[in-house]
């Protein structure tokens, strides 16, 4: 080989270290999922991880749980271990802009990269199925006779289930202030406190609970969707007479100080990822909505998120 041609070419492999992830056959992708297993972001994360697998998007794809104050903890350690990183990903969706809003953290969202939203879900309500409170409207009449005695289990504070219970609330005459929310920090405490009795009543995604509900271990009694939810019988709370209406959506955000350009690799990575049949068939098994965003429109509903949640919670008596 030729000197010069040598050397061009040991150029080029060093400038190919820098360049998206469109310029090299695929990446080692390093995904954030800032809860701990068991939970619905823990679910998204783990599923969206094989997908970029299956599609090729991805050579590998290392899991990092990091769990507690709506993912604020994680959100941290991915701001602060990952900067510059293009093949550092991190789940995030409704539950972290009301973690943050409730928690005011040193460290916010906007220190990271925004890429795109993935799905929706509304948050069903249920509870054990031992207990002698049957239906949402029970559940109502304890809570006005006795707000501390129903407790209700989720996910963090400022979580979409933790809105929910407090939207409920100041709908019925019940200062939101004394709801008996029990935090934790991720989906799979949160069942289990459920199924244990440990709360009256339980908050979350269906796709968390499908499977207690189908064998028959929780009961459903409401739902926070406009409409009933497909293939789902279970009421919402609105045609129960209940103005609670309120969807939970996740996300995927980059590393901080990335370029443009390794920003937009992220996302052709991301939408290729969000057509794989892999992908598609999680999306159907768990019942999630397809709401994919990118670019400047995602940027701007995340900004809008975080005023409508301010909103909500602020007439909630939350902030």
């Amino acid at each position: 080989m030729r000197r010069d041609t040598f050397i061009k070419s040991i150029l080029a492999l060093a400038t190919t270290a820098g360049l998206p992830l469109t310029a090299r056959a695929a990446a080692n992708i390093k995904m954030m999922i800032p809860a701990n297993p068991g939970g619905g972001w823990d679910g998204t994360g783990r599923a969206f991880g094989k997908a970029m697998l299956d599609a090729k998007a991805a050579d590998t794809v290392q899991y990092d749980n990091k769990g507690g104050a709506a993912g604020v903890i994680g959100l941290a350690q991915f701001v602060n271990s990952s900067k510059g990183d293009p093949n550092a990903l991190m789940v995030m969706g409704a539950v972290m802009l009301g973690g943050i809003i409730t928690g005011k953290p040193q460290v916010s969202l906007d220190k990271a990269t925004p890429i795109a939203r993935l799905t929706s879900e509304y948050n069903v309500f249920v509870v054990p199925a031992a207990s002698p409170l049957k239906t949402m409207k029970d559940v109502v009449d304890q809570m006005v006779r006795d707000p501390g005695s129903v407790k209700w289990g989720g996910g963090s504070r400022g979580s979409t289930e933790h809105i929910c219970a407090s939207m409920l609330a100041t709908k019925v005459g019940v200062d939101p202030k004394k709801v008996n929310y029990v935090a934790f920090r991720g989906g799979g405490e949160a069942t289990a406190a459920i199924l244990g009795g440990n709360v009256t009543v339980g908050g979350s995604g269906y796709s968390e609970f499908a499977e207690y509900i189908a064998a028959g271990k929780m009961r459903p009694i409401g739902v926070t969707s406009d409409k009933r939810l497909a293939g789902v019988n279970v009421p919402t709370m609105k045609e129960m007479g209940y103005d609670v209406v309120l969807g939970n959506w996740r996300g995927l955000f980059g590393a901080p100080g990335i370029t443009a350009e390794q920003r937009a690799a992220l996302t052709e990575m991301v939408i290729k990822t969000t057509k794989s049949k892999s992908w598609i068939e999680s999306m159907d098994k768990n019942a999630w909505t397809p709401a994919l965003l990118t670019g400047k429109v995602f940027d701007e509903f995340v900004d809008a998120e975080f005023a409508s949640l301010r909103g909500i919670m602020h007439l909630s008596g939350m902030v």
